[in-house]
């Protein structure tokens, strides 16, 4: 007797908060029947307010509501046995959209003790779940183009490629067919560091890989005899932007290409060594060899295409370039200081 005030002011106010809620709620009995509904709740599914208190869930509305799983699950969270978290639902009604539907449910303690109350939160995500169909198709059909743009380019480049060398086949200047020999490693060039890019992913590429396979292709192209010329890549774990890395890929092209024309003119055997190394904030890309080493005076040659594209790519990454006697041969150093990167080490021979 001396606990009904208490116990009428609590479902009272429970009563209260459960009308006015902005989301889709109802407070049922243990029987499933609607003690209150949200005015939300009615609006959002068309139903007449006047018409839900006493209704069992599975008559509301004309019907729709009646779903057997979850009139399951709600016996048994009312027993304690199990508890409706983010369980999904269609809410399918004659002649509308069926709706995607998200529902929680857990009893509530209102006061009476000796019966069991049920709360039930339902969120509609039909427009939300579209909306995410829609971006992901929008992203499969944008990897899709840039897919096709990327096999493109490749092909460009291969054509490109294909018609300098048969341009160097046919002319006659030994000088002519040399700036084409050239034309034709640095096409092919970039057609290796498109390559390497159209496989990364995300906006980093890991640069152990991608300089890797990009000496390789150098190789490939240019060393015509493997048992006298290679090039060896030792690059830490490092990852850095795409652009960057088109950047440092670059450098490494014009230097490796320079080396394999003027460091062995009549050595037996060379090797050309790249490595990349960063520390924290800093980084170093060397390009050394062990061949002849700098001509100087008369013999020195002159600055030429490959060496203004790789002071313009340093320039643009902030670093500086020093060269220097290797002894034998020659080491070309760029070193940057900035953001830091991942860094760990790992050798591999090409």
């Amino acid at each position: 007797m001396t606990n009904r005030p208490t116990e009428f002011f609590e479902a009272a106010s429970t009563l209260a908060v459960v009308v006015s809620s902005n989301e889709p709620l109802l407070f049922l009995s243990e029987d499933q029947r609607v003690i209150a509904a949200s005015a939300s709740f009615c609006r959002a599914f068309d139903i007449d307010p006047a018409t839900v208190p006493g209704k069992r869930l599975d008559a509301l509305g004309n019907g729709e509501w009646a779903m057997p799983t979850l009139a399951s699950l709600l016996k048994a969270t009312a027993s304690g046995k199990a508890q409706i978290s983010a369980y999904e639902i269609d809410l399918k009604r004659p002649d509308q959209k069926t709706r995607q539907l998200v529902v929680h449910a857990r009893t509530l303690d209102d006061g009476d003790k000796d019966h069991v109350r049920l709360l039930l939160a339902v969120t509609d995500v039909t427009d939300a779940r579209a909306e995410t169909r829609l971006n992901n198709d929008l992203v499969r059909d944008n990897a899709m183009l840039m897919q096709e743009v990327q096999h493109r380019v490749a092909n460009s480049l291969q054509i490109i490629a294909s018609v300098l060398m048969q341009s160097a086949r046919r002319v006659q200047s030994e000088e002519v067919r040399g700036h084409l020999h050239n034309a034709h490693h640095r096409v092919m060039s970039i057609a290796a560091l498109q390559r390497q890019l159209s496989t990364s992913k995300g906006g980093n590429v890991e640069l152990k890989t991608y300089l890797t396979q990009l000496c390789q292709s150098l190789g490939a192209s240019m060393i015509a005899e493997p048992d006298r010329l290679s090039i060896a890549v030792t690059v830490d774990d490092s990852a850095v932007d795409a652009d960057v890395s088109v950047s440092l890929g670059l450098i490494v092209t014009e230097l490796v290409i320079n080396a394999l024309k003027h460091a062995f003119p009549d050595q037996p055997s060379g090797t050309i060594a790249i490595d990349y190394r960063s520390d924290g904030g800093d980084w170093t890309l060397s390009v050394s060899d062990n061949g002849i080493g700098m001509p100087e005076g008369s013999d020195a040659p002159k600055a030429g295409l490959g060496s203004g594209i790789v002071e313009a790519l340093v320039k643009n990454l902030q670093g500086e370039i020093r060269m220097s006697d290797a002894d034998p041969g020659t080491a070309v150093t760029i070193a940057h200081r900035g953001p830091p990167v991942r860094h760990a080490d790992l050798s591999t021979a090409v």
